[in-house]
């Protein structure tokens, strides 16, 4: 129906009708979402096949009982501009207060791929068995898909904090990538994503070169792109 729906930080999913106006109700407000930093309530996309079975996926940030911070993927029911019955399909994924990752999209395949930070532990990003700091791909349930290069739910590694993804033309799957900021500011990264590919982070950033570590496709240099989608 051309309307959209918005997700807020806090853990409100909102809706947008075609003509622009915000319905002053929300589809659905998620208590467990912690809103630290740069977690909340992120992604947010809708099954392949919405228009059958009204899967909408979600991507957000909680607290353990632990007090640890995490963050999951969900996929919940929409009906009568309402969101219900969430179901938990990923968990327990590393999270802080900054390098959450977020971003989620169907492939061309129709499998889940999922970006994740580092949560603030650059070495995880760089162990294939840790959830932090990768592009996942999984099933709509949320399993390993079929043919992921390391027979998890891992598709690529060593990314420091990807923020979008999107297909070309040809099917080729691209990705940008937030590089450092503060006193190193900038290196902020676009990479075309390969399964099984390494992406360097922490040990090769921008246009350094390591054997069996992929070098950034472009990087920002010095100057910072920020790139969020």
């Amino acid at each position: 129906d051309k309307s959209m729906l918005v997700t807020e930080r806090s853990g409100a999913i909102r809706r947008v009708d075609s003509a622009g106006n915000l319905d002053p109700t929300p589809v659905a407000t998620i208590q467990s979402v912690e809103e630290v930093g740069e977690g909340g309530l992120l992604g947010i996309v809708l099954h392949p096949d919405f228009s059958s079975n009204k899967y909408i996926y979600l991507y957000y940030t909680y607290n353990s009982s632990g007090n640890d911070t995490l963050n999951r993927v969900v996929r919940m029911t929409y009906i009568d501009n309402k969101l219900t019955n969430e179901q938990i399909i990923v968990d327990q994924i590393p999270g802080a207060a900054n390098h959450n990752g977020g971003r989620i999209k169907f492939g061309l395949d129709k499998y889940l791929y999922i970006t994740t930070g580092d949560a603030q532990q650059p070495s995880l990003a760089q162990d294939k068995n840790s959830l932090a700091g990768k592009i996942l791909r999984v099933t709509d349930e949320g399993k390993p898909a079929p043919g992921n290069p390391f027979n998890n739910r891992t598709f690529s590694y060593g990314h420091r904090n990807v923020q979008g993804l999107a297909w070309d033309s040809t099917g080729k799957l691209w990705a940008t990538e937030h590089g450092p900021s503060g006193a190193e500011s900038g290196r902020d990264e676009v990479n075309k994503i390969e399964a099984g590919k390494n992406y360097g982070w922490p040990e090769i950033q921008g246009d350094e070169k390591r054997a069996g570590m992929e070098t950034a496709f472009v990087n920002s240099g010095n100057d910072t792109w920020a790139p969020a989608g």
